[in-house]
């Protein structure tokens, strides 16, 4: 539940463990790595508006409560910290960016909070104290929350799903270098492998294509275009970039 008093005195931090790690929000003046706990990070929650459109929904992280997770059958495990990155907002800018966030985080995200913890040294005797960040999450009673699925099935889907904001694989892509670039100990095994499969489909696709040509020709057995009387490829221009949905 959203606290209107979050952030009165100038102490508004918002944790971001997705595209918030690589696409900042307007006005922030201090961004700092580090954790969270009590939480699991997975691929389980559509995106109809980014990542996907509402005929063909793309996926997108969210975060489930480690005790209700613990309940559902998930192939992978999962480590007891969520890693990310924490923003301050001033306090003159809390309004206006709280409303932008409101509006990014419509599909399905609702506003909770949770201690955060900034990264430190193993060496440093006295750690940061925890921080009281502002984070949005996909609840399993929101109606784009997908639960479980098998990781082969969900790399492909990535692989074949796009929105206004890009081809979701580009979000998959840059999660785990994000997430990689924050500290030695802050991979995600469930991230890295969704990533492992989907690099592997597009060898494959590769490889079918080598063989097939670009436009689905068939090749003779020394590599040449058997027809090359197909139309001639355009390559496809992105479109322009909106904003993330996701945390």
């Amino acid at each position: 539940m959203a606290d209107d008093s979050f952030g009165a005195y100038d102490d508004f931090w918002l944790f971001g463990y997705g595209s918030l790690i690589w696409k900042p929000p307007p006005h922030y003046d201090q961004r700092v790595p580090g954790y969270i706990e009590g939480y699991v990070r997975r691929f389980w929650q559509a995106s109809e508006d980014h990542r996907g459109t509402p005929e063909a929904p793309g996926r997108v992280v969210t975060l489930i409560d480690r005790a209700h997770w613990e309940t559902l059958v998930d192939e992978h495990p999962s480590p007891h910290l969520t890693w990310g990155a924490a923003y301050h907002i001033p306090q003159q800018h809390v309004a206006e960016v709280r409303n932008y966030l409101d509006i990014r985080e419509i599909n399905g995200y609702s506003i909770q909070y949770t201690p955060f913890h900034p990264s430190h040294s193993a060496a440093d005797p006295s750690p940061p104290k925890p921080i009281k960040c502002l984070v949005y999450i996909g609840l399993p009673s929101n109606p784009q929350f997908l639960g479980p699925q098998d990781p082969q099935e969900l790399a492909a889907h990535i692989l074949k799903s796009r929105g206004p904001s890009g081809e979701n694989r580009e979000y998959l892509f840059m999660l785990e270098e994000a997430l990689l670039g924050l500290s030695p100990e802050s991979g995600d095994g469930h991230v890295s492998d969704l990533v492992a499969r989907s690099r592997e489909i597009e060898a494959e696709e590769k490889v079918k294509k080598g063989v097939h040509g670009e436009n689905g020709d068939a090749k003779d057995a020394d590599g040449r275009r058997a027809d090359i009387g197909g139309a001639e490829l355009h390559k496809v221009g992105s479109t322009e970039e909106q904003e993330e949905v996701e945390k």
